[in-house]
């Protein structure tokens, strides 16, 4: 297997982009493999960030949203904003961290205020 390429931030060639790039297009990789590498130097020895690139004439349009797939979000979105504890919407996606609302989180807080 022949390495890839690999560019420096802001010196790749036409005809490649990354995952957003493509996107931002209208379009999506397709299931073509990474054809080349683009590495963004930092400060201090750490490690370079590395963004992959796809070729841009290869990708293909992005599937258009169906009724269903539309749904499916809704529920998702409906499920991340529901909390686990009191069984409310609560407007906002419910922190990970929390776990569960703000004002089931901190009762003690919502008393005094």
């Amino acid at each position: 297997m022949a390495a890839l390429p690999v560019y420096r931030w802001r010196l790749a060639p036409d005809g490649y982009a990354t995952r957003r790039q493509l996107r931002a297009a209208g379009l999506r990789p397709g299931g073509q493999d990474v054809a080349a590498t683009l590495e963004r130097p930092r400060r201090r020895g750490r490690p370079p960030l590395v963004a992959h690139l796809y070729c841009v004439d290869l990708a293909k349009p992005v599937r258009p949203m169906t009724p269903a797939r539309w749904a499916a979000l809704d529920r998702a979105n409906t499920t991340r904003r529901t909390c686990p504890a009191c069984r409310r919407d609560a407007g906002y996606v419910i922190p990970t961290s929390l776990g569960t609302c703000v004002p089931c989180a901190y009762p003690e807080e919502q008393r005094a205020a």
